[in-house]
């Protein structure tokens, strides 16, 4: 079993805090309302949001996927760090056993105004010696990094959301 990790990170003004809740915390409420086109819903199977809980990504009917579950393996809302496992799913195809997913969201220390900076790593774990394509790769980049413009913009649209 192959590994093929990538990392990414993505800077915006939103304070630490607020992004973690909105990207993190609440994102089973907040990504559905702002991705209705794709997202049909997020709940959770099991447990109680915190780690160790399940929950399922439920895809619209146009989407190339059905559904997605997600095993949170750590919730650190003091450090803002998230760890999380997509376990099943027809987004992880054939050849993909699993993704573990760590976001760290860190204070921009260039930054006056309390922007920060969101950092994600990915390791796709490969069945046998499959390897993923780079066009899969930046697909996969551009999706991540298209979810954060739109909760940094959300917020700050909506300046009181998460204060």
């Amino acid at each position: 079993m192959g590994v093929t990790s990538l990392s990414q990170e993505y800077t915006c003004p939103i304070s630490p805090s607020r992004m973690f809740k909105a990207l993190i915390v609440d994102s089973k409420n907040l990504i559905p309302k702002l991705l209705p086109e794709f997202i049909k819903s997020v709940h959770t199977v099991q447990g109680d949001g915190e780690a160790g809980s399940i929950e399922q990504v439920n895809f619209t009917e146009g989407s190339s996927y059905k559904y997605a579950k997600h095993r949170i393996d750590e919730l650190d809302e003091e450090n803002l760090v998230c760890k999380y496992t997509m376990i099943e799913g027809d987004a992880l195809g054939d050849n993909v056993e699993s993704i573990v997913y760590e976001v760290r969201i860190e204070a921009a220390s260039n930054s006056e105004g309390g922007g920060c900076i969101c950092k994600m790593t990915s390791n796709y774990r490969m069945i046998g010696d499959f390897e993923i394509k780079e066009e899969e790769i930046k697909a996969s980049k551009e999706r991540v990094l298209g979810i954060y413009k739109l909760v940094e913009n959300h917020l700050l649209n909506n300046p009181q959301v998460y204060a």
